[in-house]
């Protein structure tokens, strides 16, 4: 390890603060230097993510993060797409708000400011880094990723890119700094570094979000994945439940919203499920269930740990149960779900009220499919993930996750 972490800590947080000065096309611009150095690069990025799959093969890395560490041409171009995105948006900051309240003789707003510097540490998903790094430059932050062993070349050709587009951009280069795992930089002594840290952005499976909540001392936004429910009402349309299903998945490479438990009406007809698991069979997801719904439909359900409605299986898996009504899958949701994303199909609007309402959520589905995008053609909306803690931020972590407001009072004098 050439330089101690709270050396790098401290770098990112003056770069931070000399880059508090520069104005929005200045930003703008870095972010687009950013993109065009990854494309010019491309074939380096590709060649050192084979390696790290050859070695990650070799060390019988999980195939779950194997797929997460694969990069393709398409995602690598669908990453530099959201930075251009990024750097055509207008300056997050020019907006004023309202100040919530009012200061006698005194002109009140409120006013979004940068957060400071951003931590992420993340499994595999190398293209992420490449999302997080175009998020706080375009919002004046500087950010530190800490990314996993399995990716590591990947990650350090990618951070020596958009280092490079940085300087010529006249920026710090350590408004990006890169902490590799091989070098003894370990995730706790990264996460609890307050003095410098003002955010923390675990992205992973559930055992690292659990590991750096616990662990850290500045501000964590824990961000969630998988374990989303579905609830099948007996008033609603199986083509619906089918296709909102089957779409949920294909937020590849990682299934952010990818539903995984569906709580069935108990007075649901037989012949229409059986169609739904066939359906769903055809389209080569496994099926499981809790053990009287097994015990009816042995031909496509196995049994289903009691544990796994807590948890997300991160793959093509789907458990089923039946529930009496939809007071009873609300409750139940609420107990097991991971919280970020859940979804009814019915055709009563009665029902769909009450769903939105008390299903606790931060986002809410109704007769649509939860699918996640990063970012949607045509769109000005980009998204790193999606948060279920009730805290900083709740929902889909977004440029304004990256802000915070600071208000404005300013007088004459007269008090």
């Amino acid at each position: 390890m050439t330089e101690s972490i709270e050396k790098r800590v401290k770098k990112a947080h003056q770069a931070f603060l000399e880059m508090s000065r520069a104005k929005g096309i200045e930003r703008s611009l870095a972010v687009s230097l950013m993109a065009e150095k990854l494309e010019e690069c491309f074939d380096d990025i590709l060649q050192a993510n084979t390696l790290d799959l050859e070695i990650s093969r070799e060390m019988s890395v999980p195939d779950l993060i194997l797929d997460w560490l694969k990069l393709t041409p398409q995602r690598l171009e669908a990453a530099v797409e959201i930075l251009k995105t990024l750097a055509e948006l207008p300056d997050p900051f020019q907006k004023v708000i309202n100040a919530p309240y009012q200061v006698t003789y005194c002109q009140n707003y409120s006013q979004l400011m940068p957060l400071g510097v951003i931590a992420m540490v993340y499994e595999a998903l190398p293209d992420l880094a490449i999302i997080a790094a175009g998020l706080t430059i375009k919002t004046g932050n500087s950010l530190i990723l800490r990314g996993g062993s399995e990716s590591s070349n990947t990650n350090t050709i990618i951070s020596q890119i958009l280092q490079v587009a940085l300087e010529e951009a006249d920026f710090p280069p350590s408004c990006i700094e890169f902490l590799p795992s091989e070098q003894g930089y370990s995730i706790q002594d990264l996460i609890t570094q307050d003095q410098y840290l003002n955010l923390i952005i675990p992205y992973g499976r559930p055992s690292l979000i659990q590991q750096v909540t616990e662990m850290a001392t500045a501000p964590v936004l824990k961000s969630a994945m998988g374990n989303c429910y579905l609830y099948w009402s007996l008033s609603s349309d199986l083509d619906i439940v089918k296709s909102v299903i089957i779409d949920s998945h294909d937020s590849l490479p990682d299934p952010v919203n990818a539903i995984e438990k569906v709580l069935i009406n108990s007075q649901q007809k037989s012949t229409s499920i059986t169609r739904l698991f066939s359906h769903l069979q055809e389209n080569d997801f496994i099926l499981k269930g809790e053990p009287s719904l097994v015990e009816e439909f042995p031909d496509y359900l196995n049994p289903v740990k009691e544990s796994s409605w807590y948890e997300p299986f991160l793959t093509k898996t789907i458990a089923f149960r039946r529930t009496d009504d939809l007071q009873s899958a609300i409750a139940y949701i609420n107990e097991h779900s991971s919280g970020h994303a859940n979804c009814l199909v019915t055709d009563s609007y009665q029902e769909g009220r009450t769903f939105a309402m008390e299903a606790d959520s931060a986002l809410v589905y109704i007769n649509s499919s939860p699918r996640f995008y990063r970012y949607l053609q045509g769109s000005n909306s980009v998204f790193l993930g999606v948060s279920n803690q009730k805290g900083h931020r709740r929902g889909l972590i977004s440029l304004e996750t990256f802000t915070t407001l600071k208000q404005i009072v300013v007088g004459d004098g007269q008090m």
